[in-house]
């Protein structure tokens, strides 16, 4: 009952033309726990591109060749969490990430579906970043029957802003 509470007051807030910051943070804080997510919480595309339209930062942690050939969302920064080719860890994200967003602000991380940027969430938040979500569902979303992607969940599927190279 209180998840569709919350759904129909992000509709109505989002309709209106009206964000409401502090419930998008409080939905994807209380999905987080129902995760059991270390960090402040996991947001669906929807409320990440809301969050993002008040200022949250968003940082897409995919490949640059990922980014670059399959979509990126305007405005959002690019850290890698594993390099191309050979996707290692990267071992400067942390800094790279601490030269776009400061440890005070709030930040959001998009992978391709949803896994790396648990990943870089969780890694942020143990190195003091107050306030990191994970975006669920990634980009593109998870395989559907057919083993493609982009029309089960994701960015792109919500219909959200994205440019292709």
């Amino acid at each position: 009952m209180h998840d569709s509470r919350a759904f129909w007051l992000r509709a109505r807030s989002y309709n209106s033309g009206m964000i409401d910051p502090k419930g998008l943070k409080r939905a994807a804080a209380e999905r987080g726990k129902k995760l059991g997510l270390p960090y402040a919480g996991a947001l669906l595309p929807t409320e990440a591109h809301q969050l993002m339209q008040v200022g949250a930062k968003l940082v897409d942690v995919r490949t640059r060749p990922e980014v670059q050939y399959v979509g990126r969302v305007p405005g959002a920064a690019v850290v890698e969490w594993q390099t191309y080719p050979g996707n290692r860890d990267n071992p400067e994200f942390l800094a790279e990430l601490a030269a776009l967003v400061g440890k005070d602000e709030p930040v959001m991380f998009l992978c391709r579906s949803g896994a790396r940027s648990h990943s870089a969430a969780e890694a942020a938040m143990r190195a003091g970043w107050r306030e990191t979500y994970n975006i669920l569902e990634g980009f593109e979303g998870d395989k559907d029957a057919e083993q493609h992607r982009s029309s089960v969940g994701g960015w792109r599927k919500a219909g959200l802003p994205w440019i292709q190279s």
